[in-house]
This record gives C-alpha cells, structure tokens and sequence, in this order.
C-alpha cells in the first residue's frame, strides 16, 4: 500500500494543481503585469522615458513554468518533448539551466556516441528501439524552418558483444528478452563468429550476440546542437549559470503506517550568475534534475536524503560522478569498414572511427580501480596495463597499434543498481528525476525526454511504462540490475 502511494501520489498531486507558479494565474500574463508597472512608475516621474537601472539580458526570468537543472541531451530532450506534447503553442514556459555552455566536461559531447538494444531489461531495450526509430527520422522531429537538415553520421554496423562460458546462459537468456521486445539479434557460435569477422580470435569465446538492426554509433554532438537549435525555436529559454539553491514549503501527514512525514514543493530556484555572486530567484512550478553526473548534488540541495537512516527523508540519490578514460589508435591492419562496437568477454571495447584504419575504445575500471573523478586528466598506463593486452589478445592485428590521443568523460553513475531514475520524489514532489543512466543516457535520451514530459503533464507514463525506474525502489531496497553495461 505505502510503495503505490508514494509511486503515485506525487503525480496526481502535481496533475491536480498544474503547471501554474503563482495563485490564480499562470506565468504566462508577467509580461502584461510588468508592463503595467513600468506605466505607472513612468506616470508618476517627471519627464523622459524610464529604463531599467542595469541591464538584465543576462538574467533568467523571474517566472518559469518548469526549470529545467542540466543543458545535455537528457535536459534538452525533456524540453522538447514538454514543447511537443503542450496543449497549446506557448502554454509552458520552460528554462534550461546549464553551467556549462562550451559544453568541455558534458557527458554527452565526450562519449563515443553508440545505440544499441542489447540490454538485459525490457524497459531498456524499449527506450533504445524508440531512440532509434527517432534518430532515423531525426530531421522529422528537429527540422527548423530555414535551417540546413542535420545529418547525424548514423554508422549502422550494429554492436558484437562476446561472452565466456560462464556468461554463454545469461546473454542467450537476454537475447531471448531482447528478440519478445522486437530487437533484431542474432547469436553466433564461436565458429560463425570466425566466419563472418575473420580478424577475431575467438579464443575464451563460447557465444556472441550481433545487433542487424538500430543499433552502431552516430555524432553526439550533432544530436546535442540539433536539439538546442529546436527547443530554442519553440521557445524554451536558455541561462548559463548555477542552481545553488532551492527555496520550499513543507506540509506534514502521516503515512499508511502512522509514520510522520514531510511533503517539500520547490517555490523558487536560485541561479547563480557565471562568473559573478549574483544570483536570480526564479519561481517555478515543477523542476526537472537532469544534471547528470552531479544530480546527486542537486538532490542533496533540495535536501533529498537529509533525514534519519533507513527512512525515506534519508534516503540519497545514489548517482555520483565515475571517470572513464576513450582512447583513439590507429592500426593500418586493423579490422574493415564492416567492423561492429565490439564488447569482449574482458569488459574492453572498441569501434571504428572514420575510414583511416582510426579505432575508440576503452575499459571501464574496477571498483578498486576507479579513477579520481576531481579532474579529467587521461591515465595512459591504464591503456596499457588494462585495455591494450585484451585487445591485442581479441584481435591480434592490433598488437601493433599506435595511440594517437585520449580523453575522458563522466558517467552519472548510479551506485545501487546502473539504471536510470525516472520521475518524481515521493518526498520533494514537484522535482523529477532524469539521471543515474550509467553511460547508456545519451541513447536514451528521447525516450527518456518524452516519459519525464508525459509524467509531468499527464501524471504518469504513456508510452513506455518506466515504473521500475522511479526514485522509491532506492528505499524499498528493490534493484532493478542492468546486466550490460559497457
């Protein structure tokens, strides 16, 4: 009884009230409102025309109908589908807050840009095969009047992931999952594998999986600028600057158990300026945490998890800030243009990059190995101490590999079990979540736009059920594991 009341209670409270921000009204009559005052003080001053004492261009609006913590593809996928799906042009007011407008440290700019549905959740697998079909059509849903189209550089040759003996049940267990939910992958044995990728040594290999179908790799980037131009377009506002702090109202009840807790709405957000100590409230009605790898520090500003241990109130958002080292080599031998993203048995990866004999690829660490996430500084020991012997080892044309450059990037990790959280706090009830996606967001980020919009307006999930994602499972203790990361 207490977990469907905190799974739904927060979305009907939300649906009930709307998306107003301020009693008997909507956001949308300020700028009549400030006109009228600007009248009335120009009335009563003698002579000329008043101006504001500084200029404000800089500032985020005093009034926005969803703040939006987090510029990168997840943030801007949610505003876009918020835009899409409202009821009438202009009846949201939403305003993207990113610190970052270069965009040098966004998870979204530095990963190596793959989609695949090999996953061993359907929940996964669905948000990946509804961002394929959207990046296959992106420019029917980015288009912008005058604008060239965008051509995403869509590389379609599909995801070769190996598995030991000891994981030859598990992965033919989530082909089987993966083909009900309408993925096209194929198993192959260790002497078709040698047959179609000749370059392979399939030694230590019992069983792979192949994608035929949505799944390779394409340019982030694109996708980011592509979805910025868009929202733009629809009128979404944008602010470079901080989130430093939340100002709420609290309201008291018991539970179904008699326990006492405190229901917080978020009133106003407080940015703080680029560069300076000026900060601007904003009030708003619903804000939306999509600040990736430091969700956990917006969390803990709206003081999620600042209560008693094993309680609700105390219960943190356990997504935090990993470091992961992409490297790119160049091999003349290396494998051919057909070459797939291929995950080995060893957690090593690789793919192809442009038509040169150019490769990415990486390993993501030990949890004893986890790298200092302060900067993101390249460790090139790693690469050959923990990623090249495995690669060498897999295809040995790459014994003779050459690195040419290096960089890093961040997962927004998420510690209990590297899936995502999706929609509302049962505690902070108008702050969704979008975040903890463990490397695998950028993918999934229009899915994941469209379920955080449809949460939001509609009060639950339309297209793809995400309950399983939501915030609650991390007090009741129940996982829900994703078996594939890469």
């Amino acid at each position: 009884m207490l977990r469907k009341a905190l799974q739904l209670s927060s979305c009907r409270r939300l649906s009930a009230r709307g998306l107003s921000t301020r009693r008997g009204g909507s956001t949308l009559d300020w700028g009549g409102k400030v006109s009228e005052i600007k009248k009335k003080i120009r009335s009563v001053l003698p002579g000329g025309t008043w101006d504001l004492p500084y200029d404000t261009s800089h500032l985020p609006p005093e009034h926005a109908d969803v703040v939006i913590v987090g510029g990168g593809v997840i943030g801007l996928s949610v505003a876009y589908w918020l835009k899409r799906l409202e009821t009438q042009r202009g009846a949201i007011r939403v305003l993207v807050v990113e610190r970052d407008h270069t965009y040098r440290q966004a998870s979204t700019g530095l990963s190596v840009g793959g989609i695949r549905q090999q996953f061993s959740c359907p929940e996964n697998i669905r948000l990946s095969l509804f961002s394929a079909s959207f990046l296959r059509n992106i420019n029917d849903y980015l288009a912008v009047v005058d604008d060239p189209p965008l051509d995403l550089q869509f590389n379609p040759s599909g995801y070769l992931l190996l598995a030991s003996e000891k994981g030859a049940a598990v992965m033919e267990s989530n082909v089987k999952v993966q083909r009900q939910e309408g993925a096209k992958v194929c198993l192959l044995s260790p002497e078709q594998l040698r047959s179609k990728f000749p370059w392979i040594n399939t030694e230590g290999v019992a069983l792979a999986s192949y994608g035929l179908e949505n799944e390779g790799w394409f340019d982030p980037w694109c996708l980011l600028q592509g979805l910025r131009r868009k929202v733009q377009s629809m009128g979404v506002l944008f602010c470079q600057g901080e989130v430093t702090r939340f100002i709420s109202s609290s309201a008291h009840m018991e539970n179904a158990s008699g326990e006492e807790v405190t229901l917080k709405r978020i009133r106003e957000v407080h940015v703080k300026m680029d560069h300076s100590l000026e900060y601007q409230p904003v009030e708003c009605a619903v804000v939306i945490n999509a600040a990736g790898a430091w969700s956990g520090q917006i969390a803990e500003l709206a003081g999620i998890g600042n209560g008693p241990p094993g309680t609700l109130q105390g219960t943190k958002l356990p997504v935090e800030l990993r470091k992961r080292y992409v490297y790119l080599w160049h091999c003349p031998q290396g494998p051919g243009l057909e070459t797939p993203l291929v995950a080995d048995t060893s957690g090593a990866y690789f793919r192809r990059e442009g038509l040169g004999n150019s490769y990415l690829g990486g390993c993501s660490p030990t949890e004893e190995e986890e790298p200092d996430p302060g900067n993101l500084e390249v460790d090139h020991d790693f690469f050959q101490e923990k990623v090249w012997p495995h690669l060498a080892q897999r295809v040995p044309a790459f014994e003779t590999l050459k690195v040419r450059s290096a960089w890093a990037g961040y997962y927004d990790y998420n510690t209990f079990d590297q899936n995502g959280v999706v929609g509302p706090h049962p505690l902070v009830v108008n702050m969704y979540f979008a975040t903890g996606f463990s490397g695998h967001g950028l993918q999934q980020a229009p899915a994941v736009g469209r379920a955080v919009a449809e949460i939001v307006l509609e009060g639950s999930f339309q297209t793809i059920n995400l309950s399983p994602f939501l915030f609650s499972r991390f007090y009741f203790g129940e996982k829900f594991q994703e078996a594939t990361i890469i």
